[in-house]
């Protein structure tokens, strides 16, 4: 948009007879100071010399007004930008950035979103508008969601005084008419457009189908999603995994058909959702179940240190196949340091293992395509957990340690604070190629499992950088909280072994 600056409207002249009797005046005086001089170069000695000295002063005195004219220019000063209005719509044009020397604006300000419920009348937002104005507050974006029973949920991005507390806002927005308020601090992430997000989210979850619970994550806000299984791994059907088409919404819950069968819950026990909110959830998820399975194709090819090469990709349900013939070349030692169970249930985990709904999953596979290695990045809750699974000829190669720093690496992209592992003290390799990371390390045992927990927030963008490196790129997203229900865990969770 481009902007317009208007000039002043001319003022029509008006003829007044007082300047008129004052510049005849002026005109009469400036004649007989002239006949005077006249009369007194002329007549008198000194004449010349009279003449030469006031062509000089003449000269002084408009050298001088040059030069304080232009040391104090008379220019009209330069229009002042008016003030952001508090109730500019979204999408407006932001202010002029500030000129080269003087103080940011955010030095002085914070933002912060807010959500408040108002009447659907004519006034009510401006109610709201007033209130944040008196305080000093500017409104940069402005979202409004209409509630079935008549009210309206009007979502603020503000940008506000530091020095103004929280508590202070609510209570204006309160004297203003809004109630249920909400508000938290915002970054700069924020600041953009609600259009440009969603589009950003829906591009992301075309391209790889483990983006769609990070995409929900992105899109709904602080949230916890469960992902129900359509049935049990004995073959049971699964209670609560029968959502309809359109999808169930209970102020802070809703429910959605997950495309890969069963039921995705999501719960935001804090802020109700909104009727807007849930229409663009069901998009996504929508979105996701025309476009079918998919996963990046991209992949790395290594050479192991005696010579022999490796492919490492992403996996998913279509390598189950190849999985359960690897559990079949795996001894029961390896298969029971990996699954701290019984082995013949390995199998049974594969399915959930290889869904993109529970996590991430690298494969190992060799020059001929053999699959020989796994390595699974699984949510758990508001907790990661990594796990290896390396064919038993193919151990103390340096595989597994390559999957295990690429799975850091994407925990880091994903925003996790921290994974841990879950193995037995007897797992020497496991233990190693934790340590081998660089990374703080925590170790704890629970009920006779050693869990190594490794924190990524101090080392997370080296993590991030070296992944790239390897040329593996994955989108970078907030962390989400997204867990396979308990019952339905691997062994291998950090609860329940």
């Amino acid at each position: 948009m481009t902007e317009r600056t208007h000039a002043p409207a001319q003022r029509p002249h008006r003829h007044h007879w007082r300047r008129d009797i004052v510049e005849l005046a002026a005109l009469f005086c400036a004649v007989a100071v002239a006949d005077g001089i006249a009369n007194l170069v002329a007549h008198g000695p000194e004449g010349p010399f009279l003449l030469v000295a006031s062509a000089v002063a003449l000269l002084i005195t408009a050298a001088f007004h040059t030069w304080w004219a232009r040391r104090h220019s008379h220019a009209p000063p330069p229009l002042r930008t008016a003030p952001s209005a508090p109730g500019r719509a979204a999408g407006s044009e932001p202010a002029s950035a500030p000129e080269s020397g003087s103080e940011p604006a955010t030095a002085t300000t914070s933002l912060w979103r807010m959500r408040t419920t108002v009447r659907d009348e004519p006034g009510s937002l401006a109610s709201i508008c007033t209130a944040l104005a008196h305080h000093g507050v500017d409104i940069l974006t402005l979202q409004t969601h209409p509630l079935p029973e008549g009210g309206t949920v009007d979502e603020f991005l503000l940008r506000a005084p530091q020095q103004l507390p929280a508590g202070d806002l609510t209570r204006a927005i309160a004297g203003a008419g809004g109630h249920s308020t909400w508000i938290e601090r915002a970054d700069a992430h924020d600041l953009v457009d609600t259009p440009t997000r969603v589009l950003g989210l829906a591009t992301r979850t075309a391209l790889d189908a483990a983006e769609l619970p990070l995409a929900l994550r992105q899109l709904l806000g602080r949230c916890t999603i469960h992902s129900i299984p359509a049935t049990t791994l004995s073959g049971r059907p699964n209670a609560g995994a029968d959502a309809p088409v359109e999808g169930v919404l209970e102020e802070t819950v809703m429910r959605l058909r997950d495309p890969s069968g069963g039921a995705i819950t999501v719960e935001r026990p804090y802020l109700p959702f909104t009727p807007t909110e849930f229409a663009r959830a069901r998009a996504l998820v929508e979105l996701d179940a025309r476009l079918g399975p998919r996963v990046p194709h991209g992949h790395d090819v290594l050479t192991l240190p005696e010579g022999n090469e490796i492919t490492v990709r992403r996996a998913d349900g279509s390598d189950l196949a190849a999985a359960r013939a690897m559990h079949d070349r795996c001894s029961e030692r390896t298969l029971g340091l990996r699954y701290h169970g019984p082995v013949s249930d390995a199998d049974r985990y594969l399915a959930h293992l290889l869904s993109p709904r529970f996590g991430r999953t690298l494969a190992a596979t060799t020059a001929s395509g053999k699959l020989v290695a796994l390595g699974h990045l699984l949510w758990d809750g508001d907790e990661t957990e990594v796990a290896l699974l390396i064919e038993d000829d193919w151990q103390r190669r340096g595989i597994g340690t390559e999957l295990l720093g690429r799975l850091i690496a994407m925990a880091a992209e994903t925003g996790c604070d921290s994974v841990y592992a879950v193995t037995q003290a007897s797992n020497t390799g496991m233990v190693a190629a934790m340590r081998g990371l660089g990374l703080p390390l925590d170790y704890q045992i629970e009920e006779g499992t050693l869990v190594i927990t490794a924190r990524l927030d101090a080392t997370r963008g080296d993590a991030a950088q070296g992944h790239a490196a390897r040329g593996h790129a994955t989108p970078a997203v907030s962390r989400v909280p997204y867990e396979l229900p308990r019952a339905q865990h691997p062994y291998g969770q950090r609860h329940g072994h």
